[in-house]
């Protein structure tokens, strides 16, 4: 069982940064893959970026080179930079996370088994 809380969020101006966290309590979270999905208005959840167990990162399309993941194990900490944020960005951001020894990063919700409550991002024009 793995506990997860976000933080972070807020109300930034477009170009401008966020870093989120996402702190997990339970059963180490070194064993785990940990991902952030987003929601936006009216939208579906959609995957934002995972890291796996071994390090390994993946990335929507839409936010490389702007997002980045990263992980203190040490802290069973998650976290994800975000910069050049834009408009579009604006969403629920949830961190998830999934028991895995392997080295497939899932990308997809019904992949992932514990979830936060999420932390609001809004980006202004």
């Amino acid at each position: 069982q793995v506990q997860l809380v976000e933080s972070g969020g807020g109300l930034v101006q477009a170009g401008g940064s966020l870093r989120l966290s996402c702190a997990a309590s339970g059963r180490t979270a070194s064993s785990y893959a940990i991902a952030w999905f987003r929601q936006g208005p009216g939208k579906e959840r959609e995957f934002v970026t995972a890291i796996n167990w071994n390090g390994n990162t993946k990335y929507a399309d839409s936010v490389k080179g702007r997002f980045t993941i990263s992980r203190d194990n040490a802290k069973n900490t998650v976290y994800l930079q975000m910069n050049s944020l834009k408009p579009e960005d604006t969403a629920v951001y949830y961190c998830a996370a999934v028991f895995s020894a392997r080295s497939y990063t899932p990308t997809y919700v019904h992949e992932y088994d514990y979830w936060g409550q999420g932390t609001q991002v809004t980006v202004s024009s």
